[in-house]
């Protein structure tokens, strides 16, 4: 039972980690902030609010002519919130409604696109081995026969498991170090003045956190097993050398008596010859009984 409840523990903790990974992998959440965008001006064509454009009287139409820099004051910005992922960047439209996504990919420098797939590869992975460690305990824990075999599946379940708790911890480090490459180096209309992480980066983590739990639980309760069959070997051989000898000692004093009552036996046998007067041989006669040689056969 305290073997079927840990492979219970350890089935649960795994299974939590793949459906974190797999919302975290999907979802475009791992980090979040404020980029500033410039106001466009106000056309008329459109019911846009004052708040959204700028206003101006020129009797040139041609707003081209008209440039801003960062130092020009907030009132000539906009703070829209933007959210990006492993393989979207969405921010909100200037009108307000909808958003407007980007492929974070083409948005990473060049030198650290390649750095990136080898993230993506890392999670794929990282996912790969997770579901074929829930895939194996969940058999051990529903369909195997024998203690033995579930100890196979649980060893195998523990390597699955550790080694996608590797690949998972690398894969998110490598993609946090990208996103703070393309912050510093990416495209001027995409660079964010605030960010930080979002919830599908904490669920990245915490998926990381249960897999190392779950690999920590099913070694655990390997070795532990390992080592109770060991001690129940070592308890049964002591019993049985402990048997043995006990055998041995008993056995010595019965074999002793067998000889001597054998003895016995033929002595009573030539003595009954004797007295029914019949012609005894050479070894029915009593004087001839080797009982001076006893000591010798002893």
């Amino acid at each position: 039972m305290d073997r079927r409840r840990r492979a219970s523990i350890a089935l649960t903790l795994n299974f939590l980690s793949l459906l974190f990974s797999v919302t975290a992998f999907c979802s475009s959440y791992w980090c979040q902030g404020v980029r500033k965008v410039p106001k466009p001006f106000c056309t008329g064509r459109a019911p846009e609010k004052a708040a959204h454009c700028i206003r101006y009287n020129s009797s040139d139409s041609n707003g081209s002519a008209v440039h801003y820099s960062w130092e020009t004051g907030d009132d000539k910005f906009i703070e829209r919130n933007f959210h990006a992922g492993i393989w979207f960047s969405c921010e909100e439209n200037i009108s307000g409604d909808g958003e407007k996504c980007r492929s974070f990919i083409t948005l990473t420098p060049p030198a650290d696109r390649g750095v990136l797939w080898l993230s993506i590869i890392a999670e794929v992975l990282y996912i790969t081995l997770l579901l074929t460690g829930v895939s194996l305990m969940s058999v051990e824990v529903c369909y195997y026969t024998s203690v033995i075999d579930g100890l196979k599946l649980n060893a195998f379940a523990a390597i699955f498991t550790v080694l996608s708790g590797l690949l998972g911890m690398v894969a998110h480090m490598m993609y946090t170090t990208v996103f703070q490459m393309t912050v510093n180096l990416g495209p001027e209309d995409w660079r964010p003045q605030n960010w930080d992480y979002g919830w599908s980066y904490c669920l990245a983590w915490g998926s990381f956190t249960c897999c190392m739990a779950a690999s920590v639980t099913t070694i655990n309760r390997y070795t532990k097993t390992i080592l109770e069959f060991k001690q129940r070997r070592r308890n049964l051989e002591r019993s049985l050398q402990n048997k043995q000898k006990t055998q041995e000692q008993d056995g010595a004093q019965p074999v002793w008596d067998i000889y001597i009552n054998t003895l016995q036996g033929n002595r009573e046998d030539f003595v009954d010859l004797s007295i029914a007067g019949q012609n005894p041989s050479n070894y029915g006669n009593l004087n001839h009984f080797p009982y001076t040689h006893c000591e010798e056969y002893c």
